[in-house]
């Protein structure tokens, strides 16, 4: 899964990053802020109850018996019986008929937050109890010492559920607007990303236009961050073109240093009738054929995945198709096309020619009658387009064991057959040093079906 995440786009790794991240800092300020508010909405809460604490202490202090009844404290819920506000005022370890309450808190007691009396006696504490009737409540302790008339606790509750009520209003608002807030973040960080990855996407297309034969170099401004790979681009562009150039000057004299001496040892031959002539004139045709097929591959290979190089596949493979019905009339051929008009091959005319022109030349040498060329543009494992060129013929077809064999350079499996058996190898280098493929198939015609693949894409 992570391999798969790395082989994202940038924006996708940015994207996620940034939305990720944001989650998380959201998520922790949510829990810090919540924290903060429950801890001021109890301690709010508790000066509520310290307020009537220290009523009854004042209460309790004034002048008289300090066992006495003392009074209301100015809150009718402390009058309502199990109201959820309640008080209640003991000496420590006081039996419960010594115990003073509120009337609300119904003969009942209040839990009381230190076990031990005598544990820190003189502070204010506070905590979380049940009432009588079981419902939660928020509890201030403090004590008071009266001297000779002894020490008292008093304890006064009131309803924990309006603090759990009040900070549950409070997550519902601050989820709202967290949420709010992550969508604006994460609208404005694609936002971002489109804006500060736009240039690498200008680039992207400025080489699509090379790639597509619109054009032969980066143009347009770009930021000081890729300008300079921007230049490299271009410089780099400039010396493969050079370089390509210098070859096929170099594969064209080497071609004419060659050809020409081989062209005068055969004619001198031709009028030598004996063995030794023969013999020259054979093997002169050989070196021909060998000198002929690698300089068509050093060609190609020079030639091969030339950026902005593209060729119209189906004018190409139309005009074979009406040479190749001429060369082999007399057999009645017919060749069927069935090839879009918008197909495009991304290479040569003259390497589109000399590997169709062979399949096609094959097929037609063993049809019986009827030879069908389809094309189509297909999209592959690794998301680039391919053309895709099926020949099939209605011939006698090929044993599985023997379709690799043809392939090889100088095999051929009927000496019959004109030809020097280079035709279907060069197909093969060829279309290898333009990263595509051939290979032979059983054709739905009954023959053999020749399936091409080389890049390409639709007009």
């Amino acid at each position: 899964m992570l391999d798969r995440f790395e082989r994202r786009s940038i924006a996708v790794r940015l994207a996620v990053s940034a939305l990720f991240w944001s989650f998380v800092i959201l998520l922790i300020a949510g829990l810090i802020l919540s924290t903060l508010y429950r801890d001021n909405t109890e301690r709010a809460f508790d000066q509520r109850l310290l307020v009537y604490a220290n009523t009854l202490a004042s209460n309790l202090v004034a002048p008289g018996d300090p066992d006495r009844d003392l009074g209301p404290i100015g809150d009718p819920r402390f009058e309502l019986p199990l109201s959820g506000w309640y008080w209640q005022v003991a000496r420590p370890n006081a039996k419960p008929r010594e115990i003073r309450s509120s009337k609300s808190l119904f003969g009942g007691q209040l839990p009381s937050l230190t076990p031990n009396a005598d544990e820190n006696f003189g502070q204010i504490r506070r905590g979380y109890g049940k009432a009588p009737d079981e419902r939660g409540l928020r509890v201030i302790e403090r004590d008071i010492d009266l001297g000779e008339d002894g020490r008292f606790i008093i304890r006064v509750g009131g309803p924990s559920d309006e603090i759990e009520a009040d900070v549950r209003r409070f997550l519902v608002a601050l989820t709202v607007t967290f949420l709010l807030l992550g969508m604006a973040l994460g609208a404005s960080t694609l936002l971002q990303i489109r804006f500060g990855l736009q240039p690498l996407v200008n680039l992207r297309s400025a080489l699509g236009a090379i790639r597509r034969g619109e054009a032969e170099r980066i143009a347009g401004e770009y930021p000081r961050d890729i300008a300079p790979l921007v230049g490299e681009l271009n410089q780099l562009l400039d010396t493969n073109r050079e370089i390509l150039e210098r070859a096929r000057t170099q594969v064209g004299n080497l071609a004419h240093a060659l050809k020409t001496p081989l062209s005068i040892i055969v004619n001198e031959a031709e009028n030598a009738p004996d063995e030794v002539a023969a013999k020259v004139r054979e093997q002169a045709t050989i070196m021909r054929d060998q000198v002929n097929y690698y300089l068509d591959r050093a060609r190609a290979a020079a030639l091969a995945g030339t950026l902005g190089t593209l060729t119209e596949a189906e004018p190409v493979i139309a005009g074979l198709a009406r040479t190749f019905a001429k060369i082999y009339r007399d057999k009645d051929l017919t060749i069927d096309l069935a090839i879009a008009p918008n197909l495009r091959f991304r290479g040569e005319r003259q390497d589109l020619e000399e590997m169709a022109g062979n399949l096609i030349d094959n097929a037609s040498k063993w049809a019986a009658g009827r030879v069908a060329v389809t094309g189509e543009i297909v999209l592959m494992d690794d998301e680039r387009s391919r053309l895709r060129l099926m020949i099939d013929d209605d011939g006698p077809g090929l044993p599985e064991a023997a379709r690799e064999e043809v392939l090889k350079r100088g095999h051929r499996l009927d000496e019959t057959k004109p030809g020097s058996g280079l035709g279907l190898s060069i197909v093969r280098d060829l279309a290898g040093l333009y990263r595509g493929a051939v290979k032979l198939e059983a054709s739905p015609l009954g023959g053999l079906r020749a399936v091409l693949e080389l890049p390409g894409d639709r007009a």
